[in-house]
C-alpha cells in the first residue's frame, strides 16, 4: 500500500530493506535511476569502526548501529526538506531500527527483499571485495524481524533478475501497471514452490498457498494453482461466485486460461510450417480446452495490502514447443478490483499465443436467471455442437442482444461476443445487476481484449452449482483461434501481450 492510501501524503521517500545478499544496493540504485530520485546506499553512513568490526568477522551490537541509525534518519529529513525525493537501501533487520527510519515520516514506503537463505548465501559467495563477510549472514538471519502487516511493506521475491524486482516494485507503488518480465537472456532463478509468508495461508489447500488482498471494504484471495482468483467481495458480499478454501478448483472458476482461451477443435493445427497436436483436454468433445498452466503452481514475486503479482515459466512441450514468462498482477483500488496478465516469448521462435480469465459474477440471486445482463456487443459467433464457432452474426434480432440490458431468464449461454462498443476509455462494460437495481458490479474489458465469453454455467459438472453464477471471460482471440488464426497474437521472440480487465462493484458500500 502506498502511503498516500495510509495518510494522504505521497510517497516522497523508500527505504529498500533486506539482509545482505538480497540485492538492496543493486535494487535501490536501478529503482531510483527509473523513478528519477536521489539514491544513498545506507553503508556508506556506517563509521570505520563498525566497518573494521563487520570485516573481522564480528556482528554490530545495537549500539553499534544507533549512530549510523541516526546518521540516515538526518540525511533523509534534509533531502525532503530541500525537496528532493530519496531512495536508501538498508539492511534494517529489526522493527525497532525500521521504526526508526520511518516513524514520523508519512511520506516514507518501506520495500522488503526476501530470498531464501540458500540463494543468499549462494549470492554472497559469489561476491568479492565488500567488508560484509558471507558466514556473518546467519548472524543476520538470526536478528531479522519480518516486516509486520501494520508497516504496509510492499514484500518483493529476489529470486528474479534486478530489473524484474524493481519493475514489479514500481507496478505495487502504481508507478507502473506493467508486470515485469525477465530481461533478454535472464531467467530467474526460482524455486519449485511458492513461498508461504506473511499475507499468505498454508499450502495444505489442494490450490497451494494464497493470497488476500485488503482495501477498505474490499477482499480478495488469489491461489497459487494456476494464480487463480478465488474470491472477491465487497462489504462482506461475494461478487464473484468462485471456490470455498479446502475445494478444488470446477467449471474453471476464476482461472487464468494460457496460452489460448476456449478451445482448438481436436488440439490440432498448423504453425510455422509445422503440424502440432495438443492433449485433449475437454475428452467429451475432442477439444483442447483453456490452455497449459491451469493445473501449474504460480510463484509469488511480490506482493502488498492490496496487491501480488505471481508469475511462471511455460516450458516447450508437445503440442506447444514454445517459450513464455506469464505474470499476473490483481490490484485493488478505489474503483475496484484490476487483473493484468502479461506474456513475454523468451524463447528463439515466433509462438502462437491467446489469453483469457473465467470469473464468475454474482449479484446475490438464487439463479442468474432473474439478475440483469449488459453485454455491449454487436455480433455473436455461432458454434456447433462440438463449442467451435462455424460463424459469425449480428446479435440484432436475436435472443442474444444484451446491448440494452434486460433479465437473463430461461436462457442459456456459452456464447462468444465480439464487435465491443467501448467508452472514450477505450473500456467495454458488461454488467450483471441485482433485479432491483440498486446493486451490480461491472466488468471492464480493457487492453488485449477483443472478445467475451458469457457462460451460465448449464452444463456444469456440478449440478449444484449450474446457473448460479454468470461466467463473464475477458479473451484476446475468439474460440479455435490455433486452427482459424483469427484475431490470434504471434508473439516474437522478445515481444509481450498484455490483457487487462477488472471489476467495479456498485451499490455495495
Amino acid at each position: 500500500m502506498a502511503p498516500e492510501e495510509v495518510t494522504g501524503e505521497p510517497a516522497r521517500l523508500v527505504l529498500v530493506v533486506g539482509v545482505s545478499g538480497a540485492g538492496k544496493s543493486t535494487v535501490g540504485r536501478l529503482l531510483a535511476a527509473r523513478l528519477g530520485w536521489v539514491y544513498r546506499d545506507a553503508d556508506e553512513f556506517h563509521s570505520e569502526a563498525n566497518r573494521a568490526k563487520m570485516a573481522a568477522g564480528h556482528a554490530l551490537t545495537d549500539s553499534d548501529r544507533r549512530p549510523w541509525l541516526e546518521a540516515i534518519a538526518e540525511w533523509m529529513d534534509r533531502t525532503t526538506a530541500a525537496g528532493q525525493r530519496a531512495v536508501v537501501a538498508c539492511s534494517a533487520l529489526k522493527r525497532g531500527y525500521r521504526d526508526e527510519l520511518l516513524a514520523g515520516r508519512p511520506d516514507a514506503l518501506l520495500v522488503y527483499l526476501h530470498g531464501s537463505p540458500e540463494l543468499l548465501r549462494s549470492r554472497l559467495a559469489g561476491r568479492h571485495g565488500h567488508f560484509f563477510p558471507a558466514d556473518l549472514l546467519d548472524s543476520q538471519l538470526a536478528d531479522l524481524q519480518e516486516p509486520e502487516p501494520d508497516e504496509h511493506p510492499l514484500v518483493v521475491e529476489v529470486d528474479q533478475p534486478p530489473e524484474a524486482v524493481v519493475t514489479a516494485t514500481l507496478s505495487l507503488m502504481g508507478r507502473e501497471t506493467a508486470v515485469a518480465a525477465p530481461a533478454e537472456g535472464q531467467h530467474a532463478e526460482r524455486a519449485p514452490h511458492a513461498v508461504v509468508r506473511d499475507g499468505s495461508s498454508t499450502s495444505a489447500d489442494p490450490t497451494g498457498a494464497s493470497w488476500r488482498l485488503v482495501r477498505g471494504e474490499q477482499s480478495a484471495e488469489v491461489v497459487q494453482l494456476g494464480g487463480a482468483l478465488r474470491g472477491y467481495a465487497v462489504a462482506g458480499r461475494p461478487v464473484l461466485d468462485g471456490f470455498p478454501t479446502g475445494s478444488t478448483i470446477t467449471g474453471g472458476r476464476g482461472q487464468l486460461l494460457v496460452p489460448w482461451p476456449n478451445r482448438v477443435g481436436g488440439g490440432r493445427y498448423d504453425f510455422g510450417g509445422r503440424t502440432l497436436q495438443l492433449p485433449l483436454t475437454e475428452v467429451e468433445n475432442g477439444n483442447a480446452i483453456h490452455g497449459l498452466l491451469r493445473w501449474t503452481p504460480w510463484q509469488l514475486l511480490a506482493r502488498a495490502d492490496d496487491a501480488v503479482i505471481l508469475g511462471t515459466t511455460l516450458c516447450p512441450q508437445p503440442g506447444y514447443p514454445f517459450l513464455l514468462d506469464v505474470r499476473v498482477e490483481y490490484r485493488l483500488g478505489p474503483d475496484g478490483l484490476t487483473t493484468a496478465v502479461r506474456a513475454t516469448n523468451t524463447g528463439k521462435e515466433p509462438a502462437p499465443y491467446g489469453v483469457g480469465q473465467h470469473p464468475y459474477l454474482t449479484v446475490g440471486t438464487e439463479l442468474v436467471d432473474s439478475a440483469v445482463l449488459t453485454v455491449p456487443a454487436r455480433y455473436l459467433l455461432r458454434t456447433d455442437d462440438r463449442g467451435l464457432p462455424v460463424g459469425r452474426e449480428p446479435v440484432d434480432g436475436t435472443p442474444y442482444d444484451f446491448r440494452a440490458g434486460r433479465p437473463i431468464g430461461d436462457l442459456r449461454l456459452d456464447t462468444a461476443f465480439t464487435g465491443l462498443d467501448r467508452a472514450p476509455d477505450g473500456r467495454a462494460l458488461v454488467r450483471l445487476a441485482h433485479p432491483s437495481g440498486l446493486r451490480g458490479v461491472d466488468l471492464w474489458l480493457g487492453e488485449g481484449t477483443r472478445y467475451v465469453q458469457v457462460y451460465t454455467g448449464d452444463t456444469l459438472a456440478e449440478p449444484e452449482r449450474r446457473r448460479r453464477g454468470v461466467a463473464v471471460e475477458a479473451m484476446s482471440c475468439p474460440p479455435d483461434a490455433f486452427r482459424s488464426g483469427t484475431d490470434l497474437t504471434v508473439l516474437q521472440p522478445g515481444a509481450t501481450h498484455v490483457l487487462r480487465w477488472g471489476l467495479s462493484p456498485w451499490g455495495y458500500a
